[in-house]
């Protein structure tokens, strides 16, 4: 069996996790952002290179980290819709 090399460090405590800091922007933010602020009651998202199902999921969980529940996210037809209801 071969040895391998190791050394064993005591410590009092684990490091805490490092995830997203308050206030981080996301990739699909900017999207429902410009929607926000647009006057537009209903848009069709466009030009993201992204599959349907995949864009309204994650513009979906945008809308729930920010709790916005003035806007539906919708797909018709390979098409993803956001509109303020």
């Amino acid at each position: 069996m071969s040895d391998i090399n190791y050394n064993l460090e005591p410590v009092d405590e684990k490091p805490k996790k490092k995830g997203p800091q308050r206030g981080t922007r996301y990739k699909y933010d900017p999207i429902i952002e410009a929607f926000l602020e647009s006057e537009h009651s209903l848009v069709r998202v466009e030009g993201t290179g992204r599959e349907a199902n995949y864009l309204s999921m994650q513009l979906k969980r945008v809308l729930d980290r920010r709790d916005v529940n003035d806007v539906a996210v919708s797909v018709r037809d390979r098409e993803v819709y956001l509109e303020k209801t």
